[in-house]
């Protein structure tokens, strides 16, 4: 998975969720995004305001559990300075 984050200047936060044909099918795409966003708002709270974030799936995730997608999508947060 990767990660980039731009400051927005506004008093909220954007997030989009992308997962390319690489990753597979169309189901397996909609479950991984799926996956990223609910692991994404399970740390909603901890997240500054203020940034656009565009979370971008690899083809690992579509064998990949829940839990360990919730564990990339903290270590990302937390490799970009966002949570601690």
């Amino acid at each position: 998975m990767v990660l980039c984050v731009l400051p927005n200047g506004l008093s909220h936060s954007r997030f989009g969720f992308s997962a390319s044909r690489r990753v597979g099918k169309a189901t397996v795409r909609n479950r991984a995004k799926r996956m990223m966003r609910e692991a994404v708002r399970r740390r909603m709270s901890e997240i500054p305001p203020g940034q656009d974030l565009v979370f971008i799936a690899r083809a690992p995730i579509a064998r990949a559990p829940f839990p360990e997608v919730e564990a990339a999508v903290e270590g990302l947060l937390s490799q970009a300075g966002l949570i601690k």
